[in-house]
């Protein structure tokens, strides 16, 4: 089995269409088709639904792409380990991450990397969905959220619990909420994900619907929305770090509830010949969330 045809395997599913892989990976689309026919005949199962327009993995496909991604992973990591420099970071890395915390947080430090890493490209998607980050060929994503049980690897980066915030004009015309019955009476600016905020009342969760006039399914849209005025809102301290520090937006605490605490994840799909790309990049992360101002922690 060649690494190569694994490869365009890959690259295919990613991209959702034997056209479109063609032009990502320089090739003629017959030459594409050619080598994915190759590879099934090989195996001896078909991977891959194919339509005029896009294609989709079999149930065969779907149960060899694990192994799949390893063989590549394998490939990378002895290359690395046998090339003329094993600590020299170069491919390409692909990173997904949360829109706000992406900007606030990775973005910066994209020109450290690869200035110190001049082999290395980086693509970040970013994106409040949760992707199959699998399916998708990335190295990994970065997830704020209480995880639920997964065949991936996860590792905890730093704590991100959830703040109540408003701006101080909005608070200066409204007061501020001491408790959870004055804070139904406020305008809370709602993420469509998230309708029912989640609380910690004596010491047990309870999710709690409030009221608002603003309704959104972006992160920064609420974020921008508080900056207006227009209410509270629930986001995490990541989101909005730099505004608490400057006073666009203030915390709100409550005398009789704090808010469910989450934490900031690195999602790899196998811990194992994790490339050097990926191991420098979390380094990087690290650094970065652990450096002044309060972490959450």
């Amino acid at each position: 089995m060649q690494v190569s045809d694994v490869r365009i395997l890959l690259a295919v599913v990613a991209a959702k269409s034997l056209a479109a892989a063609s032009r990502q990976l320089d090739l003629a689309p017959m030459q594409v088709t050619r080598r994915v026919a190759a590879l099934e005949e090989e195996l001896g199962v078909r991977l891959l639904h194919r339509t005029t327009r896009s294609v989709s993995l079999t149930a065969e496909g779907e149960a060899f792409l694990p192994y799949a991604t390893s063989m590549l992973e394998a490939e990378e990591s002895a290359k690395g380990e046998l090339g003329r420099s094993p600590n020299q970071v170069t491919g390409h890395l692909k990173v997904s991450a949360p829109t706000v915390f992406g900007q606030a947080v990775i973005v910066p430090l994209l020109g450290h990397l690869l200035l110190a890493h001049p082999e290395l490209r980086i693509e970040l998607d970013l994106s409040d969905r949760q992707l199959d980050i699998v399916a998708r060929g990335f190295d990994l994503a970065i997830r704020i959220a209480t995880l639920r049980d997964s065949e991936l690897v996860a590792r905890r980066m730093a704590a991100n619990p959830r703040v109540l915030c408003a701006a101080p004009r909005y608070l200066a015309l409204n007061g501020c909420p001491r408790n959870v019955l004055e804070l139904e009476r406020h305008d809370c600016i709602q993420l469509s994900a998230v309708s029912r905020w989640p609380l910690i009342i004596n010491g047990e969760l309870t999710r709690r619907r409030l009221q608002g006039r603003v309704t959104t399914s972006s992160v920064e849209a609420a974020r921008s929305a508080a900056l207006q005025g227009l209410g509270i809102a629930m986001l995490t301290y990541w989101d909005v770090r730099q505004q608490l520090l400057d006073g666009t937006l203030v915390e709100i605490r409550l005398d009789d509830a704090q808010m469910e605490p989450l934490d900031i994840w690195a999602v790899m799909p196998t811990r194992r010949f994790v490339p050097a790309r990926v191991k420098v990049f979390i380094e990087a992360l690290e650094h970065a969330l652990s450096g002044p101002g309060y972490s959450g922690d």
